[in-house]
């Protein structure tokens, strides 16, 4: 028996952080109750079709969905494809990002969420894709983030946006469960990488999973782009499902 797909709705909202409005796109179940929070960290592409329904295919599963643009400050509204030239201007603009910007985009998305009425206060998580990849690691140090999933987040263990100390040494600021997923043969995050993470994870005794794929590349989530790897993908996606709701969903 199929079951029938939740019905959600969506909006395009904007949330507050002092003079700065940050779009976003949310996505939340119908009918009465409460419901966990995910926030959708986007690709350098910008909060495009693909992270928008990602977005509203985790409200389908039950949570609060919401994808704040993470350039907003560079250039509001950017959302681009996949192209080389696109994939040059989204760089440039990741790179003008810095960490404490993106904490404080992050905690002001948190503080969004908690004045929405259908979400339960105490269950928030994250997700992101590449460049959000990167940015989920950094929001698992928040205390209010108790699962995270970060799909192939390059530069982790070199460097951290704005510049400092590379991402990896935050890690024993992470409280909740970290899921990381990665393509074996994705050139941006070397196997050694990889490893580095998942003995920082182990050491600092951090809950945690570490995916690796054989044969799947950077983005091979993304169904819009080459490198898609629809195997790789689905079983993530089942890994994903099963931390939120773990770590999120009331029993």
């Amino acid at each position: 028996m199929i079951m029938a797909e939740r019905e959600i709705y969506t909006d395009d909202i904007t949330i507050p952080n002092g003079e700065l409005q940050i779009a976003a796109h949310l996505a939340s179940p119908r009918g009465e109750g409460l419901y966990p929070a995910v926030i959708v960290f986007q690709e350098i592409f910008g909060v495009n079709s693909h992270i928008r329904e990602v977005t509203e295919r985790i409200a389908q599963e039950g949570y609060v969905a919401i994808a704040p643009a993470l350039f907003q400050r560079q250039a509001p509204g950017f959302t681009t494809g996949y192209t080389p030239q696109d994939i040059e201007v989204g760089r440039n603009y990741a790179q003008q990002t810095k960490a404490t910007e993106l904490l404080g985009d992050t905690k002001a998305t948190i503080d969004y969420l908690k004045q929405l009425p259908q979400v339960q206060k105490e269950a928030i998580g994250c997700i992101g894709f590449c460049f959000g990849g990167h940015v989920a690691y950094l929001a698992a140090t928040l205390p209010d983030i108790k699962a995270t999933a970060s799909f192939y987040g390059a530069g982790i263990t070199t460097r951290t946006p704005g510049g400092g100390a590379p991402t990896i040494t935050r890690t024993p600021e992470i409280s909740g469960t970290l899921y990381a997923f990665f393509g074996m043969e994705d050139a941006s995050i070397p196997t050694e990488q990889v490893n580095q993470i998942e003995t920082e994870l182990t050491k600092d005794q951090i809950s945690h999973q570490v995916f690796r794929y054989d044969k799947a590349n950077h983005g091979f989530f993304c169904d819009q782009r080459a490198s898609y790897n629809p195997e790789a993908a689905a079983d993530a996606w089942e890994h994903v499902k099963q931390l939120f709701g773990s770590k999120l969903t009331k029993t």
